[in-house]
């Protein structure tokens, strides 16, 4: 247990920073796991809506780095892809 008060502070921050970080980190791969659901149920509509939110989430956590930027870019990138991919099948 921390001693100094400013051990104390530091303490409760990190806290603080913690449960925010997890909040985001789960967000974001809610949001991705949701959307492959989407893609692999076929509805490439509700999926193609839902993508902003995915991007939403994954740029909030690259933002406060949760995640690298490029890692967020990477992810992205790769769902958009899916998402053409299955749609030009689909055709």
């Amino acid at each position: 247990m921390p001693i100094t008060q400013s051990a104390k502070k530091a303490l409760r921050q990190n806290v603080r920073r913690r449960r925010e970080n997890l909040k985001r980190k789960e967000a974001y791969k809610k949001a991705v796991k949701d959307f492959r659901k989407l893609v692999t149920a076929k509805k490439i509509d509700e999926a193609k809506n839902y993508l902003t939110k995915v991007y939403q989430a994954l740029d909030k956590a690259a933002k406060t780095n949760v995640v690298k930027k490029n890692k967020a870019s990477r992810l992205k990138s790769r769902l958009s892809h899916l998402i053409t991919k299955s749609t030009k099948t689909s055709s």
